[in-house]
């Protein structure tokens, strides 16, 4: 049985699903912007974590500006899950028409190869508004992993609202996705990937923003083991209801080099393409927790 911290917040994400869905637009955006003001306002270890992580995306900026791109980052946030609470009665033909990807071409060549592919992306922006569009728009169904939350009825309701919106979803523990994945690659699938923030031992060490970060490296293991394609993309938001993304060019496997080297070199490919789309728009960087090796407390949160 759930703690009654559990059931709270359960219950209150439940509320978030059954109401804001059922708000006219403007104001479901006008909600989530009160909502980001408020909480930036309180100055939380969230939006202290925000600011101290955008530090090191803007380094020559003051604490001024840095308020200015943490309360940005906040609404960003915020629009994230007013947007996310709605997609699943939102029309389809609108994510033609409110999603634009620059280079869509380089996914609808990857696909159309048969090889299987592989989308990373960053907490960037809606990257469940991105796989709406890869299904609403691109019309292909794609494969991805969650993390299982706490309290598990909250999962449960996270997979089920991404299930509705025709994705397949995984458990990250267990063991068993990255097989299933594999499989899923090789009949020419598309796998879609969160993948800018690992703190597990298997995570690869990257340099990001010129310090050490962690990240999965699955996107990688997936590419050299199946064939598939590996793709960055990279989001960011511009005016209510427009999104914007880019399909940053493939990510090849080394010719040379073994296992763990080419491993390691494809996920620092992967990181610059990641930092060039949070450098361009750092407020839809929905980074809220610790991140750079060392900005982490103790040895134990390096390895949870």
């Amino acid at each position: 049985m759930g703690t009654a911290q559990d059931k709270l917040v359960d219950g209150l994400y439940g509320l978030g699903w059954a109401g804001v869905k059922k708000l006219p637009e403007p104001a479901a955006v006008a909600l989530g912007r009160r909502i980001a003001d408020f909480a930036w306002k309180r100055r939380g270890k969230s939006v202290l974590r925000l600011e101290s992580n955008l530090a090191r995306v803007v380094p020559d900026a003051g604490p001024e500006r840095l308020r200015e791109l943490s309360k940005a980052g906040m609404r960003s946030y915020m629009r994230y899950w007013m947007e996310s609470f709605r997609l699943p009665t939102m029309d389809p033909q609108r994510f033609g028409t409110d999603v634009e990807f620059k280079d869509e071409h380089l996914l609808r060549e990857a696909l159309a190869s048969g090889r299987g592919v592989v989308v990373a992306l960053p907490h960037l922006a809606n990257w469940d508004l991105a796989g709406a569009w890869a299904i609403g728009h691109i019309g292909v169904p794609f494969t991805t992993v969650a993390e299982r939350l706490k309290p598990e009825t909250l999962y449960d309701r996270f997979v089920a609202y991404r299930e509705s919106l025709g994705m397949e979803v995984l458990p990250h523990s267990g063991g068993a996705a990255f097989g299933t994945l594999a499989r899923r690659l090789r009949s020419g699938g598309l796998v879609c990937l969160v993948a800018d923030r690992d703190l597990s031992a298997s995570g690869v060490e990257v340099d990001f923003f010129g310090a050490t970060a962690r990240m999965p490296a699955g996107p990688a293991l997936l590419a050299q083991q199946t064939g598939a394609v590996l793709l960055p993309a990279t989001l960011h938001y511009g005016d209510t209801p427009k999104m914007y993304g880019r399909i940053h060019p493939e990510v090849e496997v080394p010719k040379t080099g073994t296992r763990t080297e080419k491993t390691t070199a494809m996920t620092q490919a992967v990181a610059d393409a990641f930092a060039w789309g949070i450098a361009e728009h750092p407020e839809d960087w929905h980074m809220l927790q610790r991140l750079w090796l060392e900005d982490l407390e103790d040895l134990g949160e390096r390895t949870q």
